[in-house]
This record gives structure tokens, C-alpha cells and sequence, in this order.
């Protein structure tokens, strides 16, 4: 790897440094400061002339403030001369805002997508976004990862064979079907329409669950609101235990210790592509690292080999 430079915005270093050690490529300093009058400035302090330049930052809360950050590494790497520069995106907060579903409204995903791109990203790593079309917001490369492996590999070690794995709403049941074959479980999931940031609707749950194990899986837990109102259904339904999982545990608020008192819930289950500060943290949350799967894709795409390869 003497030919690659990695680093890291201020969003979530220890993932950065994960990422590193497996690569076994050192992380390069980079020193963020910001002027008198709000303006922030990066200078990376490394060579990064005609390396292949990856910039580690996932959009996480202040979200604004992380985006304007990376899109400053990456000027910054373009000036320097660097030979590739690819952004490593974690977690995509815009990709939520990704259709016109009401009058005059913004689609934030593909006006970010632009951002990065006009700001010279070559290409782009993302980590499950929250949906397909997301992809083509761009117009540099995309590589898509996903963490339904990582996930998988966790619920393996129980006993499946009384267990349903539920998708919150349709838009994500091909992820839940993909997830429950890698189980050997069937899938269900809600019906689930959303009236505001917090208010979520689930009229019925297609599927049988009545006295399963349940295992709900969506891309992201942020406010909670819908695994509460799926919750509530599953209970009306007298399935067994709950089990949730996600790849984003951005867990606002009191997110994360409204959902560990629900019920009948024995785990919340969660990736690493999002900082979860330790104050925040209980005895129900188990947080798997995606820092082998990044770390291997950009070992790939240093040598210009198949990511795709990584889930055949």
C-alpha cells in the first residue's frame, strides 16, 4: 500500500484508524481550523502527489459541518496533485432526501452528489444507502457496500429455526428477503406510510410472525418512531422475542434507551459506521465494525480488482 494515503475529517477517527490497521496503511494527519469569522480550513499534511487519496468521513450529525469539511479535503487533495481521489462515505445522511414528494422541495441526495464530484471526487464508497436510486445521483463510480454479512454472521450463532426476519416497510423488504436467505429464515414485513420526521403510520404486517422470534431489520434506527410502531404490531401479533438491527445506529435523542424498554426486546444490534458516544450505550446494544469490509474494498480498489467480488 506505499502508493496510498488515507485520511481522515473529524466525523469518526476511531473508524478511520480501524480502517488502517487493517489495511496496514498508517492514517495521515490532517489539521482542521477554523478562522474568526466561521470559515473553515483543512490542510492535509502528507504527500499526496500522484497517490491514490482516500478521504474517510461519514455525514453524521453536524451533518453541515462534516459536509463542508470533506468537500475542503477533497480541494484540498486535488491542489496537492493527488492521482485518485475517493471518498469513503460510511454513512450518506442526504440519501434520505432522495425523491420530489411534495411541491418546491429539495433532493438534497443528488445536490451533495454533485457537491463532491465538483469538488473533485473521482469516485465514491458508500455503505448501505438508504435507497437504490441513490447510486445514480452520481456521476463518478460507485462502489455499494452493504453489512448484511456482518449482521448475518451475528444472528448466526442462535437458535434460527423458530425465527422471522421483518422488514419495517416494503421499500426495504428485498434488503430483509436478501438478509432472511442468508438466515434460512422467511421474511414479512410492514406497511408502514410516514406523515413527518416523526410520525409513522404502520396499518398491518404482511407475513406470518404469530408465535416467531422476530428480527427487524431496516438501513437506519435514527428517532426510532417506526421500530416503536412495528413493535407495537408485532405485540398485537403475540410474536416471541425482538431482535433489531440496522447498519446506521444514528439513535438521536433518547432513541436508543426508549427502544432497549420496549418489550420483549432482548437486543439492538448496529454497525460502526456512525460514532455512538459510550454515554449513550447499554447493556441491549452489540456494535459489529464494517472496518475489515472498507478497508478490503479499498484494498481492491488500490489494485483494481472486483469489489463486487466481495459478496459473491
Amino acid at each position: 500500500m506505499r502508493d496510498i494515503a488515507v485520511f481522515s475529517g473529524s466525523a469518526h477517527p476511531e473508524l478511520a484508524a480501524e480502517i488502517c490497521a487493517q489495511l496496514g496503511a498508517p492514517l495521515r494527519p490532517a489539521r482542521v481550523s477554523r478562522f474568526a469569522n466561521d470559515c473553515l480550513e483543512v490542510q492535509l499534511q502528507a504527500n499526496c502527489r500522484e497517490r491514490d487519496v482516500f478521504l474517510i468521513q461519514p455525514l453524521v450529525p453536524p451533518v453541515q459541518e462534516h459536509l463542508v469539511e470533506l468537500l475542503l479535503m477533497i480541494d484540498a487533495a486535488r491542489g496537492a496533485s493527488a492521482g485518485r481521489i475517493t471518498v469513503v462515505l460510511p454513512h450518506y445522511a442526504y440519501a434520505r432526501s432522495d425523491k420530489k414528494d411534495a411541491p418546491r422541495i429539495s433532493i438534497g441526495g443528488r445536490l451533495v452528489a454533485d457537491l463532491l464530484t465538483s469538488a473533485g471526487a473521482h469516485r465514491v464508497l458508500a455503505m448501505t444507502l438508504h435507497s437504490p436510486q441513490v447510486h445514480g445521483f452520481f456521476s463518478v463510480p460507485v462502489d455499494h457496500l452493504h453489512a448484511l454479512r456482518e449482521l448475518a454472521g451475528h444472528f448466526k450463532r442462535y437458535d434460527l429455526t423458530n425465527t422471522v426476519v421483518v422488514s419495517p416497510d416494503l421499500g426495504n423488504a428485498k434488503q430483509a428477503a436478501a438478509f432472511a436467505r442468508m438466515l434460512g429464515t422467511p421474511v414479512a414485513a410492514g406497511a408502514k406510510q410516514r406523515f413527518s420526521d416523526d410520525k409513522v403510520t404502520i396499518s398491518a404486517v404482511i407475513g406470518d410472525v404469530a408465535g416467531r422470534d422476530v428480527i427487524v431489520l431496516d438501513d437506519e434506527i435514527a428517532k426510532g418512531s417506526t421500530m416503536i410502531e412495528l413493535m407495537d404490531h408485532l405485540r398485537e401479533l403475540e410474536v416471541g422475542s425482538i431482535r433489531l438491527a440496522c447498519t446506521h445506529g444514528l439513535f438521536s435523542g433518547d432513541a436508543l434507551a426508549r427502544l432497549s424498554e420496549q418489550p420483549g426486546v432482548l437486543e439492538i444490534v448496529c454497525t460502526n459506521t456512525v460514532p455512538i458516544p459510550a454515554g449513550k450505550r447499554g447493556p441491549k446494544l452489540k456494535v459489529l465494525s464494517v472496518a475489515p469490509a472498507l478497508a478490503e474494498a479499498m484494498r481492491r480498489i488500490h489494485n483494481g480488482e472486483s469489489v463486487s467480488a466481495l459478496f459473491g
